[in-house]
């Protein structure tokens, strides 16, 4: 494993796909129509790009809200070190900066063999024509079986009113109290992040002199699927003295009316906060397509069509990208950012008459809160060509992983802590600015 520097980490968030060639401009008679699903860290990126590269690309970028509150440091708004609005991004740049269209609906029906999209708006539902759909609507859950109420025992795994009714769940915490939370099976939005949380949650406990207050970890997953040395050093050493940890603790019953879990390995009642965060699948609208066994949506990497469908795209946390085995593309903000430049270049050169481009990579990094004061991080990088089976024999094409980085333990500090804020503040504005 090679540990890539900090500061390269850094400038990842803001770069293009490292071995992505710069598209064409396209001048067209009539502007091509593409329309976006999803103003994510995906849509917004695929939107602003390719009116930046694409000249005059007619693109239309589709969500349900006005704002988009942002996975990326949302544990730091449960803990209250920082407030939403620090995490709740607009729309209003990607308008004024680059002529994207915004309508504001819910997606409701595809249309492929017609090439139009259904909108339901607060004026009654749209039909929107397309030449190609980038769909990004991120993650839509699997809960187990019981009574689960998101109003009780909320998954805030979607950042806005979800992570306000945790953080004040939390800040209700007494002295031996208990926070139970669950890690989902993978494949699931942002790795890292239950560990984080956890990890968060924790050190608040302890700074606030909640004595004797427990956070219990429910990981349905046989170990730490994300930066297991910086985890596992703050579960056993950090934070021991807070965070019970399980493996392999697959849900098999939740229930919100009195807080309580069944897992393979453990139950819990009466938990004073129950933040279950339920397996995931793709976004609903991503749902009207073909899916994989795992509920999301398989897809060329160079392009991220879909086999029935070449002109209908999807990125971020709702495709399956082909990779090597136990190298898996991850479901992140930064990826749906680096995914999408990558998918915009190869629409672009579609409507040249081009084939996409196959000499591409893709890239995701992330910073992960330990403690107030310190952070750790990790970063993958992926390259086109040859994906690899378990036994090594090669299994196709797809995006294999061609070096992880992760912070050494000295790494894990305040400037670590510090520098996470200028890698957030970067991906924001290159996906919204």
């Amino acid at each position: 494993m090679s540990t890539l520097n900090r500061r390269h980490l850094l400038k990842l968030a803001g770069a293009a796909a490292a071995l992505a060639a710069v598209p064409r401009v396209l001048n067209a008679a009539v502007a091509p129509r593409v329309v976006v699903v999803g103003a994510g860290f995906g849509g917004a990126t695929v939107a602003k790009y390719l009116r930046m590269w694409g000249g005059n690309i007619d693109v239309t970028l589709v969500d349900a809200n006005a704002t988009h509150a942002a996975c990326i440091l949302s544990n730091l708004v449960v803990t209250g070190a920082l407030p939403l609005s620090s995490i709740t991004l607009g729309f209003d740049k990607l308008a004024a900066n680059h002529g994207v269209t915004l309508l504001q609906g819910r997606a409701e029906a595809i249309d492929p063999p017609g090439n139009t999209l259904t909108v339901n708006t607060a004026s009654g539902r749209k039909v929107l024509p397309y030449d190609h759909l980038v769909l990004s609507p991120g993650i839509d859950f699997s809960p187990a079986p019981g009574i689960w109420d998101p109003l009780r025992t909320p998954h805030a795994w979607q950042a806005g009113a979800q992570t306000t009714l945790l953080k004040n769940q939390l800040a209700a915490m007494r002295s031996y109290d208990t926070f139970v939370m669950t890690v989902p099976k993978a494949p699931y939005r942002c790795p890292p992040g239950p560990y984080e949380r956890a990890c968060v949650v924790a050190d608040y406990l302890k700074r606030k002199g909640r004595t004797g207050a427990k956070v219990v970890v429910l990981d349905a997953n046989a170990g730490i699927t994300a930066e297991p040395e910086a985890f596992g050093r703050a579960f056993k050493v950090t934070h021991a003295s807070v965070i019970q940890y399980y493996p392999n603790a697959t849900v098999v019953s939740v229930d919100s009316t009195t807080r309580s879990i069944n897992t393979s390995v453990k139950s819990i009642r009466n938990a004073k906060v129950l933040n279950y965060i339920p397996n995931q699948r793709a976004g609903k609208i991503a749902q009207q397509l073909a899916l994989d066994t795992a509920g999301f949506v398989p897809v060329d990497p160079l392009s991220y069509g879909v086999a029935a469908h070449p002109n209908v795209h999807v990125i971020g946390d709702s495709c399956s990208v082909p990779s090597s085995f136990g190298k898996a593309v991850p479901k992140s903000g930064h990826m749906a950012n680096s995914e999408a430049k990558v998918c915009a270049d190869a629409i672009i050169r579609s409507f040249s008459g081009y084939g996409p481009d196959e000499d591409i990579a893709t890239s995701s990094a992330c910073f992960s809160p330990i403690t107030s004061k310190s952070a750790s991080w990790l970063s993958a990088n992926f390259i086109y060509g040859d994906v690899y089976a378990a036994d090594g024999s090669v299994k196709g094409k797809g995006m294999h992983r061609v070096d992880l980085g992760e912070a050494p333990p000295d790494r894990v500090n305040g400037d670590s802590y510090e520098d996470m804020f200028q890698w957030a503040e970067s991906l924001f504005v290159d996906s919204y600015a």
